[in-house]
């Protein structure tokens, strides 16, 4: 089974579009007269197989149970590992985004199965502009990819809370997604969930197929990368997270930092002195870590 989405999907137009006038937009939405809201939460979500969505387990179950003890927010912004951009950072400003099946090899119930919930191109347009560190991009030439509603299906399973994507510019370090994440946080004060959606522990090549879901990993360096990391966050060493090289058993753990850089966009939305609350941790296929946590 393998995850084949085309290249002609990752691309978007770059406008010609003023970065300016856009940044003056967000302002001026930003001021403008609104009831006041609570802060929405931040979570970070390893999301795993696709399978997930239709599949009964203890982190499916975790997950139903999150959803229905989370306030409900005005929007979610979700960070998916499967929406990577050369150059610029895309914001999806769709009306109506379209359920991405970004995969293949699985049962028809997954590949027919949908997630219709609404758009949010407002707060979408908000987040673009309050990125200044990025080069932001709001565009419709995307939907919502599995690492996004396999999640969503879980938590909010009515699809009626309005949700938009934030791409990964692939090429940038560690320190600039962290640094985009902080810049979204003030959206955690307009009701705006955000949702980093990865895993902390992600090589395909080396996953243990058909191994049952676990509390320990089926081999030494998957624990100790995911023991190591949980640490970390415990004791918000942020510095230590961003350098992730250096945590033990990284070089397989993270042998391509796709999954691991949405993380990093959930830990930048928190603020520095908040703690991490631990929602799930275990392991699928022997190797991959669904460690989900929360902040606020």
């Amino acid at each position: 089974m393998t995850h084949n989405t085309s290249s002609a999907r990752r691309r978007f137009l770059i406008s010609g579009g003023s970065l300016a006038a856009l940044h003056s937009l967000g302002a001026l939405a930003a001021t403008s007269s609104k009831a006041a809201t609570a802060r929405a939460p931040v979570l970070f979500i390893g999301h795993g197989s696709p399978m997930n969505a239709i599949q009964d387990n203890r982190f499916t179950r975790s997950l139903q149970a999150l959803g229905k003890s989370l306030p409900r927010p005005q929007a979610m912004l979700v960070v998916s590992a499967h929406w990577l951009t050369p150059g610029a950072t895309g914001v999806l400003v769709h009306e109506r985004p379209e359920t991405i099946h970004d995969f293949s090899g699985f049962p028809a119930a997954l590949n027919t199965m949908q997630y219709p919930a609404p758009g949010a191109p407002a707060l979408a347009r908000e987040a673009a502009a309050l990125v200044r560190s990025a080069r932001v991009q709001p565009t419709r030439d995307w939907g919502l990819d599995h690492g996004t509603w396999t999640v969503l299906h879980q938590l909010y399973p009515q699809a009626d809370v309005p949700v938009f994507q934030l791409s990964i510019d692939y090429a940038k370090p560690p320190a600039f997604h962290h640094a985009v994440g902080r810049e979204l946080s003030a959206l955690r004060d307009r009701g705006v969930m955000i949702i980093g959606s990865g895993n902390v522990v992600h090589n395909l090549r080396a996953t243990m197929r058909g191994r049952p879901e676990s509390d320990k990993a089926g081999q030494p360096w998957a624990q100790a990368f995911d023991d190591a990391f949980a640490q970390a966050l415990q004791a918000r060493d942020d510095k230590r997270l961003l350098d992730y090289s250096s945590l033990p058993g990284a070089a397989t753990a993270v042998a391509t930092p796709d999954h691991y850089f949405p993380m990093l966009y959930a830990l930048g939305a928190a603020a520095p002195d908040e703690a991490a609350k631990t929602v799930f941790s275990g392991f699928h296929s022997g190797t991959l870590s669904m460690r989900c946590f929360q902040f606020g």
